[in-house]
């Protein structure tokens, strides 16, 4: 007898939403990702409310809001209850971005999807395997060993392999086979054969600038607008391609002597670094190499002033400055309040360094001819006062009583 594999995909498949997937291997069943999206829409997740209660574990590949963002409110409303497992990068780094998100929504609406306890709560279990570390599994999963493997594309990135019996089932998502400056290339081409393939196209039919030339067009389309006295505004994720983006602007603004200020914003931003620094060894050959002979860590960011604060912005001069803010979607968070801001101003730039969430401001941005002009929704929480406050407290009592 074969081992038998059924591969249910719950999100993510034919569209540009979240992944997320059921994978039972003879009747073990592998939630693979659960990602979410920053609209934080709860429709996405009714296929994976069906099946949550009979998950026996959860495998993360990446660490951003597409593969973990559901995390803690599948676990605090749909019944998931199964370990988890992941890199420590995924792991650590999959935290402060809930934690960004959590935060930036509460400062502009009443957000009662999940709280920082649900957050802490899901990923307090987490098991954290090293590459190509093989963990075998008991009980139920007796005879299945799984393991991470290289990704590229976010740091701590996974292909997951699940062996058993001989038989390799690889799920492959968002790798990139191009080695960067922060990041090895993916080693998906080792694996001969497996049995079973998931994988992603997302970018087949898209073509590719030579690398060298993306960086240039990148810096000069920065430096054209500070040298016209303007801001650049970059919308990034919490942490994520961020990395890549801010080991280019440190390394050419060292090369050429720039004196431009560049803020990397987010509520999380100083300990997103912090925890950078010390995954040296998830990171690509040439930036361990480096460590080792010169003890010099690639973000220990001489060029780049990290704050966590809009407040600390405002107080800044007036001077052209780049910006690095979080959500890369414009839906919320500082970046959102900052576009606002910039936007009405000529000489500033936003500029998108990928491809905008589907539904999101940044996607309506990013269309070709792009819009003359945008509806954007501001809001902020402001605490009740007078007769608001009684009405509140009564209604609050009122419930209370009827509880009872």
């Amino acid at each position: 007898m074969g081992t038998s594999v059924q591969v249910t995909p719950l999100c993510g498949v034919y569209s540009e939403n979240p992944l997320c997937y059921l994978v039972s291997v003879d009747g073990f069943n592998f939630l693979m990702d659960c990602g979410w999206n920053d609209l934080f829409d709860t429709s996405l997740l009714q296929p994976l409310s069906r099946v949550a209660s009979k998950i026996d574990a959860v495998l993360l590949s990446h660490p951003d809001i597409l593969h973990l963002g559901a995390l803690p409110y599948a676990m605090k409303q749909l019944g998931l209850s199964a370990p988890v497992f992941s890199t420590e990068p995924v792991y650590r780094l999959g935290l402060l971005t809930m934690y960004d998100h959590y935060i930036a929504r509460r400062q502009v609406s009443d957000f009662d999807l999940f709280t920082l306890d649900d957050i802490d709560s899901a990923f307090q279990n987490v098991t954290r395997l090293t590459y190509s570390q093989n963990h075998h599994l008991s009980d139920k999963g007796e005879g299945i060993v799984i393991a991470p493997h290289v990704a590229g594309h976010l740091l701590g990135g996974t292909v997951w392999k699940i062996t058993k019996d001989g038989e390799d089932v690889v799920y492959a998502v968002d790798f990139n086979h191009r080695k960067e400056r922060h990041l090895n290339g993916t080693v998906l081409e080792s694996f001969v054969r497996p049995a079973v393939l998931i994988a992603d196209a997302y970018n087949a039919l898209n073509n590719q600038v030579y690398k060298r030339q993306r960086d240039q067009e990148f810096l000069d389309a920065i430096l054209r607008v500070l040298k016209a006295d303007g801001n650049v505004l970059l919308p990034v994720d919490t942490i994520g391609r961020v990395l890549e983006l801010l080991l280019i602007l440190e390394q050419y603004w060292s090369q050429q002597h720039l004196t431009y200020p560049i803020y990397f914003l987010t509520n999380v931003a100083t300990s997103t670094v912090d925890y950078v620094k010390s995954f040296l060894e998830w990171m690509s050959d040439s930036i361990a190499k480096s460590f080792e002979h010169t003890r010099d860590n690639a973000f220990l960011l001489k060029n780049i002033t990290l704050i966590i604060n809009k407040s600390e912005l405002e107080k800044l001069p007036e001077a052209p400055k780049v910006v690095l803010a979080s959500m890369a979607s414009l839906e919320v968070g500082f970046s959102h309040d900052i576009f606002v801001e910039w936007a009405t101003e000529a000489n500033n730039l936003v500029l998108f360094t990928e491809k905008g969430q589907f539904g999101t401001l940044a996607r309506m941005l990013q269309v070709d001819p792009p819009p003359k002009a945008v509806k954007v929704i501001m809001s902020k929480r402001v605490p009740l006062v007078g007769d608001e406050l009684i009405a509140f407290e009564e209604a609050k009592e009122r419930i209370k009583k009827k509880k009872l």
